[in-house]
């Protein structure tokens, strides 16, 4: 039976990524897909640890290959104005593996949508989601970071990505800014329409105060989080940033509606 959520040491990416993803029995799960999409943080065009490794991405899609016979997809929708996604995925190297791993690269900005509803929701009652992101398996592959909103920015807050502009560009500089004004409540809207499927965090490193730059984990924090269970990673993440899950908005909201915080 899958495993909500593994803690592993960290040594390399190659090796400590198919250790985490054995130990919450991923290869059973991602075996039976048929397509599977791979949301990494690709926020600007900032080295990690403020965006995925795609030395990371790249120990996932080898998994992934090895185990699975599912089309791969790789998809982030950037969120800096300054720069398209397309770019972000050539500067960070996306371009060079998705050939190498015969997968798709998708720019979620510009992605055909699918219209959502839901009354409880508060801040999105009604919202837009890009197809693919709600018709696949999909993988939020996150970096362990403060964040100066929402506190922590983790698998559940990497989804913002998944936003489309032409909808959540509200005013301000952002192409998401729709969420700012009251991130936590936002946040766990969007999770509503959209949870993971499978919640990964890069925590090798950390961003100790902010996510577009500070200082880093002193010392590195040196672990790899995967797990079914976003609300129990993302728990799990704000711990390792010395923050309490309780105090985090977006969290406290999801911890017993989209997963268990442990």
């Amino acid at each position: 039976m899958p495993v909500p959520c593994h803690i592993e040491a960290f040594t390399d990416f190659a090796q400590s990524i198919p250790r985490a993803l054995d130990a919450i029995g991923a290869a059973a799960v991602l075996k039976t897909q048929e397509r599977i999409v791979l949301k990494p943080n690709l926020v600007n065009a900032s080295p990690p640890p403020i965006t995925f490794p795609a030395a990371a991405a790249e120990a996932m899609l080898a998994y992934i290959r090895d185990c699975s016979g599912a089309r791969v997809v790789i998809a982030e929708g950037c969120g800096d104005p300054g720069i398209e996604t397309s770019e972000l995925f050539r500067l960070h190297g996306y371009d060079s593996l998705a050939r190498r791993y015969d997968a798709e690269l998708v720019d979620l900005n510009h992605a055909p949508l699918v219209r959502l509803e839901n009354p409880d929701c508060r801040v999105f009652p009604s919202s837009m989601m890009p197809r693919v992101v709600m018709e696949s398996f999909l993988v939020s592959a996150a970096v362990l970071k403060a964040h100066s909103l929402a506190d922590v920015t983790l698998s559940m807050k990497n989804l913002i990505g998944c936003a489309p502009p032409a909808y959540f560009q509200q005013g301000g500089y952002w192409r998401k800014s729709a969420f700012h004004s009251r991130m936590h409540e936002a946040i766990f809207d969007l999770n509503r329409y959209r949870k993971p499927d499978l919640a990964f965090l890069d925590a090798s490193v950390g961003m100790a105060e902010y996510h577009l730059g500070g200082p880093t984990c002193d010392p590195p924090v040196e672990r790899i989080v995967a797990g079914f269970d976003p609300v129990a990673v993302d728990a799990v993440g704000a711990t390792m940033l010395g923050k309490d899950w309780r105090t985090i908005g977006h969290i406290r909201f999801a911890n017993g509606v989209l997963g268990h915080a442990v």
